[in-house]
């Protein structure tokens, strides 16, 4: 396990970063660095740009965003604010314990993240950045919130029902029912896979980093959201779907659209994966869990385990 203290230095910057701007925003800036690290890889082989920045201290999103999601937590215990809005950006509250809070957690991410990837199997067989995500989520939930792991709504209904989204708690409204979601999945799918495999083939330095390129174009379209608009949240779907399909190419052989086809089955897995852990979370909770991450990490395992079996 590789420790370092420049490493430690830069996650605590970009805790503090995440939670000055808000984790939504620290997060889109993660979407460009993937955008500009997949360009330098294409031009130089060298992938350094992506793991040690967009996915690294200071813009990985267990850093950055964990971050900020931990210190909207914490300001919401504090000061009132609302502990889900992680588009808030925390510096206009003018409270340094917000923001250090944030930069703990960018440090408590960067520890997790490297112990997570050492777990036998598990490690290397997993999104070890979105399953930190979510275990930073869940401290922060433990620590600051009210409203316990699986909060409930308040139609006093037992069983599934109990979790159904309500006028005054839900996620995305845009993409609960099973219709729309469904179509977004697959062709949300259909185009990250098809971009994987196509930059895959175009550039085969970009091996083990192919499938990240639409994540990162997803990530960046989160900045329409938030600036008002209803965008569909889309990076738990393009990133099991880029990652299936580039996983299971060499086992098809000639027949590439058999590849971007699984992908998209893949893309469907991901997005009811993340309404799913939606509804079960942050639906009507008080702090943000965030779905995608709740998805992209056990749908990486899935598709990881069955592309070894292939």
């Amino acid at each position: 396990m590789d420790i370092d203290l420049i490493s430690i230095l830069g996650a605590a910057a970009g805790g503090f970063f995440g939670a000055a701007i808000g984790g939504l925003h620290a997060f889109i800036f993660t979407g460009f660095m993937v955008l500009v690290g997949i360009a330098i890889l294409a031009a130089t082989g060298d992938a350094s740009f992506i793991g040690d920045l967009a996915f690294g201290p200071v813009f990985g999103p267990h850093i950055a965003f964990a971050g900020g999601v931990a210190a909207v937590a914490y300001a919401h215990r504090r000061y009132g604010t609302n502990g889900r809005d992680i588009a808030l950006p925390l510096a206009s509250l003018a409270k340094p314990d917000v923001l250090l809070v944030g930069a703990g957690f960018g440090v408590l991410g960067y520890l997790i993240q490297k112990v997570v990837a050492i777990i036998p199997w598990f490690g290397a067989n997993t999104d070890a950045v979105a399953f930190t995500v979510i275990i930073s989520a869940i401290i922060a939930r433990l620590a600051f919130g009210k409203s316990g792991l699986f909060p409930k709504n308040d139609s006093g209904k037992s069983g599934w029902a109990a979790y159904e989204p309500t006028e005054t708690g839900r996620w995305v409204e845009h993409q609960e029912r099973g219709g729309p979601l469904a179509v977004l999945g697959i062709f949300a799918g259909l185009l990250a896979a098809f971009a994987s495999v196509t930059l895959l083939e175009a550039y085969p330095d970009l091996a083990g980093n192919a499938q990240v390129l639409m994540f990162g174009v997803s990530a960046v379209s989160l900045a329409f959201a938030s600036a008002g608009h209803p965008m569909p949240v889309t990076h738990h779907i393009t990133l099991p779907a880029g990652l299936a399909a580039v996983t299971f190419l060499p086992a098809v052989g000639e027949m590439t659209w058999l590849a971007v086809l699984i992908g998209a089955a893949a893309g469907l897995l991901g997005a009811f994966l993340g309404e799913l852990f939606a509804r079960l979370t942050v639906a009507h909770g008080d702090t943000h869990i965030d779905p995608p991450a709740f998805a992209i990490f056990p749908a990486t395992t899935i598709i990881l385990a069955l592309g070894a079996l292939v």
